[in-house]
């Protein structure tokens, strides 16, 4: 689906604000107030700050939250793109019916006229002139209801925020300097590595025709799982940096071994650019993360002496959507959201997983979570993985949602979350992938080569997790989405009841297939 179709055009009252964008003594005259009160911007410190507290506080945040001025401000100091969700006359929550809505329909394009009607007429009103379409730059969305525009007028927010059929005003591209709070490691750490790991002993077996079978599947039941089912026929869309296209088994030896008769794809939704001139930066894999969450998912039984994943007949559909693992920039929402779509327009896609996310919440691409959700897929997200944020931090965006299933990854012999995993009340499995002892992780395929790589994290709990699905709906090709979730609950350790922080606890595939 062809999601951009951005007017390409350069204001020149655009160029002039952006001569001023990084003034800190900006100031707007706000509506309604006195000339000579004037409206000052926030300093980003301090909206930092705002999120920062309410992430400790209560492991949330939402723009909602912030006053007019606090989201003007925020819109200056990142790069003026404006979110905006929006409603049909009469209608209220869409959330539970997302795939239902047809935002072409009259009643839909006449709510976004009215809305970009209403930004006209207040920024003439402001700046005493005539505006064109050519002033007022703006996309909307071909599936899901928003809009995106360049709004550098406080007015234009206050304006947004008292509308029916807002649903919600949010700054696109904003994100908060959490090292300039000596915190950057915790947060800024992208996941990007995924090279060989030559010291595996005692961390695999070795079984037919030649491949390496990660230590921990035993644990899980997935090896006794394959004499039931290995996947075949289901396809697993996996939202992540990519694939690499150096890697064989993800490649040209994805049938190979005892993996045959299946199908891998790569698809790019990622792009780079300013907002008025965007372009995709193609399927393949820059940072490594995807090439080990699909290994661990969907890599061939081959015959190599390479790790085998979980679903090792399963058909996969590699997404790049985002750049690295924390979905944080405007470009990386813009690649998940139309991710998200694309895979839910799939018959064929029965499984999403996302090893991604960030820890507050974007409507956007919670739009696209439930696009998703309402055709039919089951979402596996990965509950977070960070260093020192572990000990307060709860689940991250999108694992919190309602409509994906949060997975995060525990100790050997021990409810223990591993030394980097998020658990909390939201989590719903747990895998086991983090050693007794040594703190070794499970393998994985590297970026090239045959010599496996090791993985940890939250991230490849729920790669394995979306895998282990993958086993059952195979086993079970008639069920749906929750027949398939109802199983997994039923073999997992705690099941009927959920534990506070691992939810319904460690899977067991072979249960689940029996």
């Amino acid at each position: 689906m062809e999601l951009r179709k951005i007017l390409t055009v350069f204001l020149a009252s655009a160029l002039l604000w952006s001569c001023t964008q990084d003034d800190e003594n900006l100031s707007l005259m706000e509506e309604n107030v006195q000339p000579e009160q004037e409206i000052k911007i926030v300093p980003k410190e301090e909206i930092d700050a705002i999120i920062k507290n309410a992430l400790e506080e209560r492991n949330e945040f939402n723009w909602s939250e912030l006053n007019d001025v606090q989201l003007w401000s925020a819109l200056v100091h990142s790069d003026s793109v404006l979110t905006v969700g929006y409603l049909a006359d009469g209608e209220s929550n869409i959330n539970q019916r997302m795939t239902s809505i047809n935002v072409q329909d009259p009643d839909w394009v006449n709510s976004r006229k009215d809305i970009l009607e209403e930004t006209r007429a207040v920024m003439e009103r402001k700046r005493e002139q005539n505006i064109t379409d050519e002033d007022l730059p703006n996309y909307s969305h071909e599936v899901l209801p928003f809009i995106e525009m360049k709004v550098y007028d406080l007015e234009v927010i206050n304006r947004l925020r008292t509308l029916e059929n807002v649903r919600y005003v949010e700054p696109l591209s904003y994100e908060v300097e959490f090292q300039k709070y000596g915190e950057g490691e915790r947060y800024s750490d992208s996941g990007c590595s995924n090279d060989p790991n030559y010291n595996i002993a005692g961390l695999y077996t070795d079984i037919a025709p030649g491949a390496k079978m990660s230590w921990n599947y035993p644990q899980m039941g997935i090896d006794q799982a394959w004499n039931y089912s290995t996947g075949s026929g289901i396809t697993i869309g996996m939202i992540d940096t990519g694939l690499s296209p150096d890697q064989d088994n993800l490649g040209s030896q994805f049938n190979s071994g005892y993996s045959q008769n299946r199908t891998v794809e790569r698809k790019g939704t990622y792009q780079t650019g300013s907002w008025w001139w965007k372009r995709y930066d193609g399927p393949e894999d820059k940072c490594g993360h995807g090439t080990s969450m699909a290994g661990v998912a969907a890599a061939p039984r081959s015959n190599d002496g390479s790790a085998v994943g979980v679903a090792y007949n399963a058909n996969l559909v590699g997404v790049r959507g985002t750049s690295d693992v924390i979905v944080n920039g405007g470009n990386e929402k813009d690649g998940v959201t139309e991710a998200l779509v694309y895979l839910g327009n799939r018959s064929d896609v029965k499984i999403i997983s996302m090893s991604i996310g960030d820890v507050f919440n974007n409507s956007k691409v919670a739009d696209g979570i439930r696009y998703a959700y309402g055709r039919g897929k089951l979402i596996f997200a990965a509950a977070g993985t960070s260093t020192s944020w572990t000990n307060w931090f709860g689940v991250i965006f999108p694992a919190n949602m309602n409509e994906t299933v949060a997975v995060t990854g525990i100790k050997e012999g021990q409810y223990k979350r591993c030394n980097t995993c998020h658990s909390g009340s939201k989590v719903d499995f747990t895998v086991i992938m983090e050693k007794a002892g040594s703190d070794a992780h499970p393998l994985s395929v590297a970026m090239s080569g045959n010599q496996p790589s090791t993985v940890g994290g939250s991230s490849v709990a729920t790669a394995t997790t979306a895998g282990i699905a993958a086993l059952v709906w195979s086993k079970n090709p008639s069920w749906n989405r929750d027949q398939v979730l109802q199983k997994l609950r039923e073999s997992s350790d705690f099941y009927p009841n959920r534990n506070s922080e691992f939810g319904y606890g460690n899977l067991n595939a072979l249960t689940a297939v029996q």
